[in-house]
């Protein structure tokens, strides 16, 4: 997660598929392993910027922000700040969005970086967590959102881990029933210890025997790329391992997580096998820029194209 209001990488301004990693269409435009090159072309993926990212070229205003993406061929955006926004600005992006064929990715429902919440078998923090994907449902109504960010929060040091852990899937559990009749699903974010040390869902293992125990369409997992290359590699292998339980990505090269090709994940590869595993959600662009103004722009397009390019 990042800040969607800017290309930088600052993650705790706003941070408080059911069934697997197959939810939505392709995006429009580009054709199975095809060369999607073009200025306004369409991408093999569902790639999703976010509010910031190209206001160097489309200006500050929301809405002139999504039709330039629009014109450049994307087809998802992500926002994490939405719950921060008006009930009148959530319903007015999400009625843009629909006008330009643009699906909504995630809005950040919890994601509290320094206390213990889902660690916790407490009932104050039970009903606080409830109202929270309550709130989040209501959000999701006007923004025409499906999917919604949760991060764990913190472990503690004075409670065993095992029952830290019973005590994140019960809690998630009922979240998740909160969700259900609404065909929502919240996608657990596992972050990396060296940039924010101290939570307690930090891998894609650990990710996934927890949403396999709670047991429920509505609690899947979100694969921040940038996050797992830092913690533990093998980006492709756990993802197949962990595939049933994936209904979002997200990116950012390393080191300094801007776009693909500035460091040392090999994105083409990454891109190929998603497409080629069936993928057809959101791959959200959770990054910064490596360049400022409207090169930055360009080039950050420019990396997309690049690697979306696919070659059998």
């Amino acid at each position: 997660m990042s800040t969607n209001e800017g290309s930088g990488i600052e993650r705790r301004t706003f941070l408080t598929a059911a069934g697997g990693a197959t939810v939505a269409g392709l995006a429009s435009g580009a054709s199975a392993d095809g060369d999607a090159s073009e200025p306004g072309a369409g991408f093999n993926l569902k790639y999703a910027p976010h509010f910031g990212m190209f206001n160097a070229i489309s200006g500050d205003d929301l809405v002139d922000q999504l039709e330039y993406a629009r014109d450049q061929g994307f087809r998802a955006w992500e926002d994490n700040g939405m719950p921060g926004r008006s009930g009148a600005d959530q319903e007015r992006l999400g009625k843009a969005m629909r006008r330009l064929g643009i699906e909504m990715g995630v809005f950040v429902a919890e994601g509290d970086f320094g206390a213990e919440t889902f660690v916790k078998r407490d009932p104050a923090i039970r009903t606080r967590l409830e109202s929270k994907m309550t709130k989040a449902v209501e959000i999701a109504g006007r923004c025409g959102a499906r999917w919604m960010t949760v991060v764990p929060g913190r472990y503690g040091l004075s409670d065993s881990w095992d029952f830290q852990t019973a005590n994140v899937i019960e809690n998630l559990k009922r979240c998740a029933a909160i969700l259900e009749p609404h065909d929502l699903v919240m996608v657990l974010e596992p972050l990396n210890r060296r940039d924010h040390s101290g939570l307690f869902l930090t891998g894609i293992p650990q990710a996934f025997m927890i949403c396999e125990a709670v047991g429920s369409p509505s609690c899947k997992i979100l694969d921040d790329l940038y996050h797992q290359q830092i913690t533990e590699g093998n980006l492709i292998p756990y993802m197949d391992q962990a595939w049933s339980e994936i209904a979002y990505f997200q990116v950012g090269d390393n080191p300094g997580r801007r776009e693909p090709t500035t460091g040392e994940i090999d994105y083409r590869n990454v891109f190929r096998h998603i497409h080629r595993r069936g993928f057809e959600g959101i791959v959200g662009m959770e990054h910064g820029l490596s360049l400022g103004g409207k090169d930055g722009v360009n080039r950050l397009i420019e990396a997309y194209r690049e690697c979306d390019r696919f070659r059998p």
